[in-house]
């Protein structure tokens, strides 16, 4: 059973809906705080709507950040925080680069949308990040191939605070109801997985690690 962390759930983000659709929400957060693995609702800019335990405990030992908390908008986080790679293993490739061609595929099927409006302008105003948005990408999705963007069912490796898990990696799985899906919003949960070998020498290695740019984009000179 993964590891989850006491205390109370948050309330449910504010969302457009009807006192309906709150109330079924409410009860969703009940559910939710069932699932014994990290798991989160969010909305088509992976603006967090609920989490549950293990999904806060998962990201208990990130530090603040006024605009990617992993509790706040997930994308971000992973974009933007430089905590990220302390969780997120592999951060680049597993994480980052996979997350942003969803992003770009998500622009491309939505019009006019201000909160994918505001990502894509954090992402200018990175460097290194529009450099990889505008040229690594590509490259990237022609050496890998189209299912990498895919979040649904990718297994991606994961550095868990909770030394029971530490080194592990985690089935992502993506779904919905009928009553979430008219919100715009979707389920993501990590099915964690056995710890690996050497797990406690691995995490201490990476967590130490520090990312100063993305490989798919040459360091300058």
């Amino acid at each position: 059973m993964a590891y989850q962390a006491g205390g109370q759930r948050p309330a449910p983000r504010p969302v457009p809906e009807t006192p309906e659709a709150q109330a079924y929400l409410e009860d969703y957060a009940g559910l939710l705080e069932g699932v014994p693995f990290p798991s989160v609702v969010v909305d088509h800019c992976w603006d967090v709507v609920l989490t549950n335990s293990a999904f806060r405990s998962l990201f208990r030992e990130v530090g603040p950040h006024p605009t990617a908390m992993p509790g706040d908008n997930f994308l971000r986080f992973v974009l933007f925080h430089p905590d990220a790679p302390g969780v997120l293993g592999d951060h680049e490739a597993s994480w980052c680069l996979p997350m942003l061609a969803h992003f770009a595929r998500t622009v491309e099927g939505h019009g006019p949308d201000h909160g994918l409006q505001a990502i894509r302008r954090d992402i200018a105003q990175d460097p290194i990040m529009e450099a990889a948005y505008r040229h690594g990408l590509p490259h990237w999705i022609r050496a890998v191939g189209e299912d990498a963007v895919e979040q649904d069912g990718a297994v991606r490796p994961l550095l868990h605070p909770d030394p029971r898990r530490g080194a592990t990696e985690c089935r992502i799985v993506v779904e919905t109801s009928r009553t979430l899906e008219e919100l715009g919003c979707a389920r993501v949960t990590f099915v964690l997985r056995e710890a690996r070998r050497s797990a406690s020498r691995e995490r201490r290695t990476r967590r130490t690690a520090t990312v100063s740019h993305l490989r798919v984009v040459p360091a300058a000179d």
